[in-house]
């Protein structure tokens, strides 16, 4: 297998971005309120590698599906618990199934390869898998084709898997409820235990042409972001997993986090029609003060963020997929630049229309290959004293990246001097005055 890295010759492409937000809350935890650490003694604001990478992930995807950017004609990804609900839907549209028949028969398909599903009990759930699924998003229409061509074989198959499953389902019920309570073990009960156990052992194979041809839909094939950002299935232990070849860091605020718990009054658009239109002001008199009230959390201030992109992983990602070492080239370059853009441009879109987050723009995005990554956010376990320091916390935290960065590369022979872009006429400035030529374009980042 090639471990080409491209005309670089460095494995790795680090990013290091400076980004200033202001009253906005792309994550929060589980009561609502933003997520935080502490470093350097002082708690920090934090937005998590985790609602970066989904950002990124869906902006690279939408871009490629429109036919823009980099990846414009490749294949991507869909992470979803709806296969069953997509592989029907493909039955129907495409082959004219009713979908009595289609959606039973492909949730019994995948529940035979190893995927568990929800309780058949409650509908919301009962067709949705327990776990998300990252696989191509042709994946559904593929196992739809499969099983229609061979409708004859499957159709009995699942005819028998269903009763057997539902015959399965009902006896561990019965055996649960057995279970939550004091009940004195009977004929029955032991019966309930014994039928469960039989209705397991009988349920009947997967034909093996199918168990292969839902395998092969399911597997990562030529998905360029299961190649970028890596996907564990612990469910079915023979469709093959992947290390993702982009390795991403939470982002924190290069100096001490404060927050403001913004209170918040809703209007009542009906009893303020009321009220304006009353003839007389007892009309009126019960239709006083908003329609809701509440608080929400909003944070401000210069986040440090860091990616980094491992290019042989990337192509060895794509050779195992299946892709010809000219193809896997050629897509391994494509992404690496859709890569840069959408760590660039992309933004959680959490609280984007009452915040305007998404227009956020990089104060400064340092690019450089190396030998290995380089994680520089000690470069801020001091936090920046806004002002007291200086100068505003973008200006100040751009000054000591680069003069991290310029250090480290004076000790090391493991890594370039690197490029620079801002959106930021006052980090122009700034650049200038140190004499770091930066460039244009997000393209120009990329070696």
């Amino acid at each position: 297998m090639s471990t080409h890295v491209a005309s670089t010759g460095h494995q790795f492409l680090s990013l290091h971005l400076l980004e200033t937000l202001a009253a906005v809350l792309p994550v929060r935890d589980e009561n609502g309120a933003p997520k935080s650490i502490v470093y350097g003694g002082v708690e920090r604001h934090m937005i998590t590698s985790q609602a970066r990478r989904r950002a990124e992930r869906v902006y690279s995807r939408d871009r490629a599906n429109a036919q823009k950017g980099p990846l414009a004609g490749h294949t991507m990804g869909v992470r979803t618990r709806e296969w069953a609900l997509v592989t029907a839907r493909a039955l129907e549209t495409r082959h004219g199934w009713a979908k009595e028949r289609a959606l039973p028969t492909s949730r019994a398909v995948l529940q035979a390869i190893g995927l568990k599903f929800g309780d058949p009990g409650k509908p919301t759930v009962a067709n949705l898998t327990k776990v998300l699924l990252f696989a191509p998003a042709d994946a559904g229409e593929r196992i739809a084709d499969h099983i229609n061509t061979d409708q004859a074989t499957i159709g009995a198959w699942a005819e028998q898997y269903i009763v057997l499953s539902e015959a399965t389902a009902a006896a561990k019920k019965l055996k649960g409820r057995r279970k939550s309570g004091p009940q004195k073990e009977d004929a029955s009960t032991n019966e309930a235990d014994s039928a469960a156990e039989t209705a397991d052992a009988k349920l009947p194979a997967l034909p093996k042409a199918t168990r292969n041809a839902v395998l092969t839909a399911l597997a990562p094939r030529d998905a360029i972001d299961i190649a970028l950002y890596g996907r564990f299935l612990a469910e079915i232990p023979d469709s093959p997993n992947v290390d993702g070849a982009i390795q991403s860091s939470h982002a924190f605020t290069v100096h001490e986090a404060e927050h403001t718990d913004d209170f918040y009054a809703a209007a009542d658009d009906a009893k303020l029609a009321r009220k304006s239109n009353a003839l007389d002001f007892l009309d009126a008199a019960d239709d006083s003060g908003a329609g809701m009230t509440g608080y929400q959390a909003l944070i401000s201030g210069t986040f440090y963020r860091h990616a980094v992109l491992d290019r042989r992983k990337l192509r060895q990602n794509l050779r195992a997929a299946g892709m010809s070492e000219p193809d896997a080239e050629s897509a391994a370059v494509a992404a690496e630049a859709e890569f840069v853009s959408s760590f660039v441009n992309a933004f959680p879109e959490a609280k984007k229309n009452s915040t305007a987050s998404t227009g956020v723009l990089p104060a400064l995005v340092l690019a450089f290959d190396g030998d290995r990554p380089f994680n520089y956010a000690a470069a801020f376990q001091r936090p920046i004293e806004e002002f007291s320091d200086g100068g505003p916390a973008g200006e100040l935290a751009v000054r000591r990246l680069l003069a991290h960065h310029a250090f480290v590369c004076r000790r090391r022979d493991d890594i370039t001097a690197g490029r620079v872009l801002t959106y930021d006429p006052a980090i122009h400035a700034v650049l200038q005055e140190l004499g770091v030529k930066d460039v244009e374009s997000v393209e120009e980042l990329t070696a």
